[in-house]
C-alpha cells in the first residue's frame, strides 16, 4: 500500500459563498465518505500552511492579488461595525459572474493554495508517495489577473512554479479531468516547455477555450495538448483516451512530478457537466494515471481538487479515487 497523504483544514469551510453550487458542503461531504469508508485513519494527514503574497504572485498580477485582499477586507470591517447593530452578516460579492467571494476568502485562498505547496513538501521530502489535496476554493479558471469560474488562485499552477523553485523540478505534467477546461493554467504555461499542460474536457462547455489546436506557442509549441469530446462520454471513452493518448505523453515526457487537477463534475450526475462518467471510472483513471508516474517519477502525483457538485457523487468519487491512490 501506498504513503497517500490528505490536505485538510476546516478554515477551507470559511470561504462563504451563499448558495452557490461551489460551498462547504461539498468538503464535508468527501470528509463524510472518506470516514464512512474508514480510510482517514489510513491516511497521512497533512495541516496545510497559507501561502505567501511573493508565491502567489508567481502566477498572478500583484494588482490583482491586492484587490481581492482589500474586497475581502472591506468586509471584515463592515461586519464588525454590522454586528453591532443587525447581528452577524454575511456578505457576499462577484468577483466575476460565477465567482463569489465573502470576508474569509482572501484568508482561504492563501491556505488552499498552500494546501498544494505543503503535499507537494512531504512528497520531497519522502513522507509520503502521493497526495490528494481537498482545498477549496478551486483554482484552474483563475487567470494572472481575473477571478473565473469559482477560481481566485490557480493552486496548481502555483503549486507547479514551487516545485520547480523549491525544489528544482526540471519537468512538471499537469493533467485536467474536470469536465470543464483548465483555462488558467494552460495560459499559465502556454509558451513554457518545463510544464506540459494536458486536458480531457466536455467540447463547448465552460469557459468555451481548450480546442485541440491548442498546443502551446514559441518554446512551448507541443507542451499543451487539448482533448475536447462531446457531452454524454462515459468510463470506456475516457480509458480509452487515458491508455491511448495520455498515458504514452506523460511516458514520453518523463515528469518528476505529476500534478492532477481532479476535478469530479465528469460524473454522470452532475449538475453542472453533461459527461457519464461513474464514481468507479475515476479511480480507473486513477489506477491508469499512477501506473505512469510509478515508471516515470517514483509515483510522485499531488492530485488537487476542482469542481464537482453533486455532493454524494463527489464524495464517492474521491473514495474511489484516493483508493486507487494508495493501491488499495
Amino acid at each position: 500500500m501506498k504513503k497517500t497523504g490528505f490536505v485538510y483544514s476546516p478554515v477551507y469551510l470559511k470561504h462563504n459563498t451563499g448558495n452557490h453550487p461551489e460551498n462547504p458542503s461539498r468538503l464535508t461531504a468527501i470528509l463524510y465518505w472518506i470516514e464512512k469508508e474508514r480510510l482517514r485513519e489510513r491516511l497521512i494527514n497533512i495541516n496545510p500552511y497559507y501561502a505567501t503574497l511573493e508565491q502567489i504572485s508567481w502566477v498572478h498580477d500583484k494588482e490583482y492579488i491586492g484587490y481581492v485582499e482589500r474586497i475581502c477586507n472591506s468586509f471584515a470591517d463592515r461586519n464588525k461595525s454590522d454586528n453591532m447593530i443587525n447581528g452577524p452578516p454575511s456578505p457576499t460579492i462577484n468577483l466575476d459572474a460565477d465567482t463569489v467571494i465573502s470576508a474569509d476568502s482572501f484568508e482561504v485562498s492563501l491556505l488552499s493554495a498552500g494546501g498544494v505547496l505543503s503535499g507537494i513538501d512531504k512528497i520531497f521530502k519522502g513522507e509520503v508517495n502521493n497526495v490528494f489535496c481537498a482545498v477549496r476554493p478551486p483554482g484552474h479558471h483563475a487567470e494572472n489577473d481575473r477571478a473565473m469560474g469559482f477560481c481566485i488562485f490557480n493552486n496548481i499552477a502555483i503549486g507547479a512554479k514551487y516545485a520547480q523553485k523549491k525544489y528544482g523540478v526540471k519537468k512538471v505534467f499537469i493533467l485536467d479531468w474536470d469536465v470543464h477546461h483548465g483555462n488558467g493554467t494552460q495560459n499559465a504555461f502556454y509558451d513554457d516547455p518545463a510544464v506540459f499542460y494536458a486536458s480531457i474536457h466536455q467540447q463547448h462547455l465552460y469557459p468555451g477555450t481548450g480546442a485541440s489546436d491548442e498546443t502551446g506557442s514559441g518554446d512551448g509549441r507541443g507542451f499543451t495538448i487539448n482533448f475536447p469530446i462531446p457531452s454524454g462520454q462515459g468510463d470506456r471513452e475516457y480509458i480509452t483516451i487515458f491508455k491511448e493518448k495520455i498515458y504514452p505523453f506523460i511516458i514520453s515526457y518523463k515528469p518528476e512530478l505529476l500534478m492532477l487537477s481532479s476535478g469530479f463534475d465528469a460524473h454522470l450526475n452532475d449538475p453542472l457537466g453533461g459527461m457519464n462518467v461513474t464514481s468507479k471510472g475515476f479511480g480507473e483513471f486513477t489506477e491508469i494515471i499512477c501506473s505512469a508516474v510509478d515508471e516515470v517519477c517514483q509515483g510522485r502525483l499531488v492530485s488537487v481538487l476542482e469542481g464537482g457538485y453533486n455532493l454524494e457523487a463527489l464524495g464517492e468519487s474521491v473514495v474511489f479515487h484516493i483508493k486507487s491512490l494508495m493501491g488499495l
